[in-house]
């Protein structure tokens, strides 16, 4: 008998080719019980450190925020366009790499620390920049969707049922904002004319967290939807 994968020739007995770990199954063939061809563990699979994995991955990052910074500070004497490759490099850091350095991350936790140094990231490029705009603009709109994808995390993490009351209720709330922001950005920028161009993605949002409510409420509508799109 033979591996169909690597060719190696293996024992009747065998239940994996001992080189590439293809399982060994044929319904018409019956095992019998002898020694194998080869001696077990002899070649045992070596096992990457996560430990490594993490420290070269940190390295990656830390690369490139050495050389901005040996790019910058010698010629201006200062960070300038530096902080913002930096500011990247760290929030994407935290958001996508951070978490891996726990065996079991809790998004709970991770979701209001990535949103802070977004709102820390922005009340740098606008202390940078000479803006008045973080406290009346960015500092509400990060706040808000903060609490709102913290939220929706939290209810789908610990409540088991109702996720399409989470999910609709979040459409219907982000639906609401999106007026606000408009607000906002007239009250904040003086250039910006409010033309209620708002109103529309609110209407496309509060109805879609409507239809989800909707089918959260009635089950005939919600199993017609699940066996139309195979749910």
């Amino acid at each position: 008998m033979y591996c169909i994968s690597c060719g190696v020739k293996l024992a009747d007995s065998e239940k994996a080719c001992p080189l590439c770990g293809l399982e060994v199954y044929h319904p018409k063939l019956q095992r019998t019980v002898t020694e194998g061809l080869y001696p077990a563990h002899q070649y045992p699979p070596k096992e990457v450190s996560p430990w490594g994995i993490r420290v070269l991955v940190l390295t990656v990052f830390l690369l490139p925020l050495l050389v901005v910074l040996l790019c910058d500070l010698p010629a201006h004497g200062q960070i300038t366009w530096s902080g913002y490759v930096i500011g990247a490099l760290i929030l994407l850091y935290t958001a996508i790499v951070l978490p891996f350095w726990f065996k079991a991350p809790n998004p709970v936790i991770f979701v209001p620390i990535d949103f802070a140094l977004v709102g820390v990231y922005l009340l740098y490029i606008n202390y940078a920049v000479g803006g008045r705009w973080f406290l009346s603009f960015a500092f509400p709109i990060t706040g808000f969707f903060a609490l709102v994808v913290t939220a929706v995390v939290t209810l789908t993490r610990y409540v088991r049922r109702g996720r399409l009351y989470i999910y609709g209720g979040a459409a219907v709330a982000v639906g609401l904002f999106i007026p606000v922001m408009e607000l906002l950005m007239y009250l904040t920028f003086d250039r910006v004319n409010f033309t209620y161009w708002s109103f529309y993605p609110m209407g496309a949002m509060v109805l879609f967290g409507g239809f989800l409510i909707f089918l959260a409420i009635c089950r005939p509508a919600r199993e017609m939807m699940e066996r139309k799109f195979f749910i």
